[in-house]
């Protein structure tokens, strides 16, 4: 499906602090009226809510009790290998940033204060989604010549009406 631009982007923000999902939650949705933010407190829940219904991109924090935003994309790559994931975390550092990228985050972002942080993780839902909606278009296109090529390789008959004999091609 190609990414128009009032198609609705489903997004996932797991947090263990519920005012930080609500802040973003609202940032983003004032943001870009496409988005339509659903929350979860804990990598369980998120991955439930995944389960249900798997939005276009997760949004999630490094640093939550029980399971981490690490283990949380580990968990989420293993039945979602391709759905966009964003590590928006308070507790950054290089080495979270390299696990993260060695566990195949989509992207990592460091929160911060002021309306930039959220203006900048807006965009990276916005490529993501998009990057991963032209990326399954394209995938749909090329089955679909597979196919036509398939079909148009099977032949075909005519039929000589004066001799009454069919001929396959």
């Amino acid at each position: 499906m190609p990414f128009r631009s009032h198609q609705k982007i489903q997004v996932l923000h797991v947090d263990d602090d519920p005012s930080i999902t609500d802040l973003t939650g609202t940032f983003l949705e004032r943001e870009d009226d496409r988005f339509a933010v659903q929350t979860a407190t804990s990598a369980d829940e998120g991955l439930e809510n995944i389960n249900d219904r798997p939005p276009d991109c997760v949004v999630s924090d490094y640093n939550m009790p029980g399971t981490d935003g690490i283990e949380f994309l580990q968990a989420v790559r293993e039945e979602y290998p391709d759905l966009p994931f964003i590590l928006f975390t308070g507790k950054g550092s290089e080495a979270v940033a390299s696990d993260a990228i060695a566990a195949g985050v989509t992207d990592y972002l460091q929160k911060g204060s002021g309306t930039e942080r959220y203006e900048l993780l807006a965009n990276r839902i916005r490529n993501a989604v998009r990057t991963r909606r032209e990326a399954e278009r394209a995938d749909r296109q090329e089955q679909l010549m597979r196919l036509t090529e398939f079909n148009g390789d099977t032949g075909g008959f005519e039929l000589d009406t004066e001799s009454n004999t069919v001929v396959l091609t």
